[in-house]
């Protein structure tokens, strides 16, 4: 099929190298002539595993393009996806501006009918707006031809987005016509062969699916980080109560790992952006408001327990970052824990040295003072960030911080203590390498002594 994708943002990249991916023609429209420069050269902006590679082959092959003039990209498009940001406004509402400027220009230049897809996040009723400003442009032009827009909502996962595309545990279509599902039904019909996963629905239904099921995801992880704190009030591992209640078939083990928050481009705009709908209905949002509480609070615990752990003084001392992307396999620094710490150690006085494997550019474009004047050092060496460190404090659950030498580490810190802000270390393990360990809702163990280095 012939397919136009507008928005080269991390979404619309990913469908149009998966798309190209299965002898799709794609054309992706972005308005940054910079950013079309580079992908045209096969330099990929963000860092998704396997994606580079992707697109490079499909560029060569001519199946995947790039472009600034939308023009090129609908002229014989028989699908359209809308692909574009829908960043939190100032009132947590989801902001529809650029989904809406791509509708208006869509009606000025479409000359043909076609099915347009939203595969950007937006709230109940969106479609339903894209399609009437598309239209009345087009009448307004004096064309005969209609579009129909249908919602097909992404559940990709940072760092592992290319493979979610391709083996898709679920492809949600929200159609209100039979035909137009048909057409995304034989689309997506290549990446589900050994399995049946459509689940076609209403454009509503498919539009607020999305939402909820980030709502949910949130509500986990904010349900057990709050079940953390009372766990270290109470001296109960929260460890052991996440085995005890993850074995439960009806709970599972998903998304009950007890840490310092979560961030990123979708579940902290996704929740607030449900609240807002919900306000606007009418409707009291309790347990989201609580999730979004929640998730705020616990974006400070790191910073609170090196606080009291150095007894409310911070100015001078050296401490170790290992993590600064909201999660592991992405450079997205969108909403991450590691920027609340970060910036409160600052303020504090606290010289921080910092590594991550991909996100330490954007981390130097965000804070270029403090890294001019040596407060913020960043580097890619878990070990050269370890150097002089009165703590060290693990954010990111990256592969390379699972299982690093101890006593190398332990060799190079003034002082051995560890805040371990994802549960990932054994804290008895730790704790017989000499090391004080702290974790999230987990009772405090071992103690340190000032190395001789």
């Amino acid at each position: 099929m012939r397919l136009c994708v507008i928005g080269a943002g991390y979404v619309g990249l990913v469908t149009a190298a998966c798309f190209a991916e299965m002898g799709n023609r794609v054309v992706c429209v972005e308005r940054d002539p910079f950013r079309v420069a580079r992908l045209s050269h096969g330099e990929v902006p963000i860092y998704e595993p396997g994606l580079e590679a992707m697109l490079k082959v499909h560029l060569a092959s001519g199946q995947l393009s790039f472009s600034q003039h939308l023009e090129e990209g609908v002229r014989q498009a028989e699908i359209v996806f809308i692909a574009v940001g829908t960043p939190s406004g100032e009132d947590g509402s989801a902001d529809l501006s650029y989904v809406l400027a791509v509708a208006d220009q869509l009606g000025v230049t479409l000359k043909q009918a076609c099915v347009v897809v939203n595969k950007s996040t937006v709230p109940v009723g969106t479609a339903e707006r894209v399609a009437q400003l598309i239209n009345a442009r087009l009448a307004g032009r004096g064309l005969g031809c209609r579009v129909k827009v249908a919602s097909n909502p992404e559940f990709l996962k940072e760092g592992s987005a290319v493979e979610d595309f391709m083996r898709p545990d679920r492809v949600v279509l929200g159609c209100d016509d039979a035909e137009t599902a048909e057409l995304l039904r034989r689309l997506y019909a290549p990446f589900l062969r050994n399995h049946e996963r459509v689940l076609s629905m209403g454009v509503r239904a498919a539009e607020f699916s999305k939402y909820a099921a980030n709502a949910f995801l949130a509500t986990k992880i904010s349900f057990i980080n709050e079940m953390a704190g009372l766990c270290a009030c109470l001296e109960v591992d929260i460890e052991e109560v996440r085995r005890g209640i993850g074995s439960d078939k009806r709970i599972g083990t998903h998304f009950i790992y007890a840490g310092c928050g979560y961030g990123g481009s979708c579940f902290p705009k996704d929740v607030r952006a449900l609240i807002r709908s919900a306000e606007q209905e009418g409707f009291e949002p309790a347990i989201l408001r609580a999730v979004e509480a929640r998730n705020t609070l616990q974006k400070t615990v790191l910073f609170q327990s090196l606080h009291e752990h150095f007894a409310g003084y911070l100015q001078g001392r050296v401490v170790a970052l290992w993590g600064l992307a909201f999660k592991p396999g992405t450079d997205d620094l969108r909403e991450a824990p590691s920027l609340v710490l970060l910036e409160a150690l600052l303020a504090a006085g606290a010289r921080v040295q910092a590594c991550d494997p991909v996100a330490t550019a954007g981390v130097a474009a965000c804070y270029p003072q403090a890294l001019a004047s040596g407060q913020l050092c960043l580097s890619e060496s878990p070990y050269t960030a370890a150097e002089g460190a009165d703590a060290l404090v693990l954010v990111t659950e990256w592969k390379q911080f699972r299982q690093p030498d101890f006593l190398r580490v332990r060799g190079l810190m003034r002082m051995p203590v560890l805040f371990d802000g994802r549960n990932i270390y054994d804290s008895r393990e730790l704790s017989a390498l000499g090391f004080l360990y702290r974790g999230i809702g987990r009772p405090v163990a071992g103690h340190c002594k000032a190395s001789a280095a």
